[in-house]
C-alpha cells in the first residue's frame, strides 16, 4: 500500500496514475465547494464530507458518524473513483480535513494518501470552474473493519492509548466553541494534531513526529485511539501515526460530539 503521506514532487511525478480528491471543509460554514469553484488541482474532483464521508449529524451519534459504506461506496462512484485507483486526497488545512477520506479510504483496503502541505504544494497552475465531468466508476462498499474503529462502550474497558486530537485549550475545557460541555475524555492525552505541521502546513520530520508520540507513552506497538471534537481530524493523528512509523491506530468516531452529550464524567486541565 502507498505511503500515507507524499509531496507536491511525488504526486508531480505521478500525475497520471492517481485520482485526485480535494476535500476541503471549514468548520465556520464557509464552503469547500465555492473554494474548490475558485481553484483546484487540474481533474480534481470535489468530495463533500458531509455527504459522503459522515452521516447526518444527531446527538446520540456526533456531529461526523461514519456514513453507512453503501453510502460512501455511492459518493466515490459519482466522483469516478474506481476501486482500484490511487487517490490522493488534499484540503487547504494541513491534511486535516482531507485525512478523514484519506483515513477511510485506507481502512477499507484502497490505496491513498494525503498531499503533504495540501493545495499549496502544488507548484503548477489551478484550474477553475467544475472541471471535466466523470464517469460513474465501479466501487463496492466494505464495512468499516472492527479492528480500525471504536464505539463509546468500548471506551469501558482498556483498549490502549486515547489520544486528543483538538487544540490543546479545548481539552483544557478552556475553549469549547462547538459542543455541548468542555473538557476531555477521562485518561485521554492531548495530541493537537496541528501542531504536526510546520507553518507552511507540511509534516515535521517523521522522526520529529515520533519523538512527539513517545512523549505520550506510545510505542511501537502500542494500541492507540484517537478522538477530536467529530471525527474528522482524529485521522489526521492516525495517519502521522502511521507516517511515523507507528502501526495503524482506531477512531473513536463519535468523538467529544458524541460522548459530550452523554452523563459520562468529563476531565478538564492537563494530563
Amino acid at each position: 500500500m502507498i505511503r500515507p503521506v507524499v509531496t507536491g514532487d511525488w504526486l508531480d511525478d505521478h500525475l497520471d496514475e492517481v485520482v485526485i480528491a480535494d476535500v476541503r471543509w471549514y468548520l465556520d460554514g464557509r464552503s469547500g465547494h465555492d473554494a474548490f469553484l475558485r481553484g483546484h488541482l487540474p481533474a480534481a474532483r470535489f468530495i463533500d464530507l458531509d455527504r459522503w464521508l459522515a452521516a447526518p449529524a444527531e446527538p446520540s451519534r456526533g456531529r461526523h458518524p461514519l456514513p453507512d459504506p453503501d453510502v460512501f461506496a455511492e459518493g466515490m462512484q459519482r466522483s469516478g473513483i474506481h476501486e482500484t485507483d490511487t487517490v490522493v486526497g488534499y484540503d487547504d488545512a494541513g491534511g486535516t480535513v482531507a485525512a478523514r477520506l484519506v483515513w477511510m479510504l485506507r481502512v477499507t483496503g484502497h490505496d491513498a494518501a494525503l498531499l503533504d502541505g495540501g493545495i499549496k504544494a502544488w507548484a503548477g497552475s489551478l484550474e477553475r470552474g467544475r472541471g471535466s465531468a466523470v464517469l460513474p466508476a465501479e466501487f463496492r462498499p466494505r464495512p468499516w473493519p472492527a479492528d480500525r474503529v471504536v464505539a463509546l462502550d468500548d471506551l469501558d474497558g482498556d483498549e490502549g492509548i486515547l489520544v486528543d486530537a483538538r487544540d490543546g485549550d479545548r481539552y483544557r475545557g478552556e475553549r469549547e466553541p462547538v459542543d455541548s460541555r468542555a473538557g476531555h475524555i477521562p485518561g485521554a492525552r492531548s495530541l493537537p494534531c496541528r501542531e504536526h505541521l510546520r507553518p507552511d502546513g507540511t509534516f515535521l520530520p517523521a522522526d520529529e513526529l515520533r519523538r512527539r508520540f513517545e512523549a505520550l507513552g506510545i510505542e511501537s506497538g502500542s494500541e492507540v485511539i484517537s478522538y477530536c471534537g467529530s471525527g474528522v481530524t482524529a485521522c489526521h493523528n492516525l495517519l502521522a501515526l502511521e507516517h511515523a512509523g507507528f502501526s495503524p491506530g482506531r477512531l473513536y468516531a463519535g468523538s467529544w460530539s458524541q460522548y459530550s452529550h452523554t452523563d459520562r464524567p468529563a476531565a478538564t486541565g492537563a494530563s
